[in-house]
């Protein structure tokens, strides 16, 4: 199939293809003419990509965990596959606990907030200003 098509069957634009492409996420063949051309197993590998670009890997990342996907029986690229999706989930794991301070954080002052807006609303009323 060609880009236009590859791009409505996975929802992914014509450049995203080209720049995964570019950094070896992806293969295509040429026609004579120049036009890339891609197999059905396309639709497959960028969804993968989509899933990991998503969980927020990086495309150098990325390209370190996808030859478990094309050459699962090498232990040399299991094990160094193994290690990167390691270190993503200890990062993801990080992010996450980054994440949780930050909105306790922020839910401390949502309360704080909430009692100084109480306040305003139950104080005395305004003394008018006179001219």
């Amino acid at each position: 199939m060609r880009i236009g098509e590859l791009s409505k069957r996975t929802g992914v634009s014509p450049r995203s293809l080209r720049y995964y492409e570019e950094q070896s996420l992806l293969t295509s063949s040429r026609s004579d003419a120049g036009q890339r051309h891609y197999s059905d197993a396309a639709v497959q590998r960028v969804s993968l990509i989509r899933q990991l670009f998503d969980a927020g890997m990086s495309s150098r990342v990325i390209a370190t965990v996808l030859p478990c996907v094309d050459v699962p029986d090498d232990l040399g690229v299991a094990e160094e596959t193994f290690a990167a999706m390691i270190r993503q989930r200890d990062r993801i794991d990080a992010d996450i606990a980054h994440l949780i301070e930050t909105r306790d954080a922020l839910d401390v002052l949502i309360r704080a907030n909430s009692r100084h807006r109480a306040a305003l609303s139950t104080g005395p009323e305004p003394v008018p200003q006179s001219t």
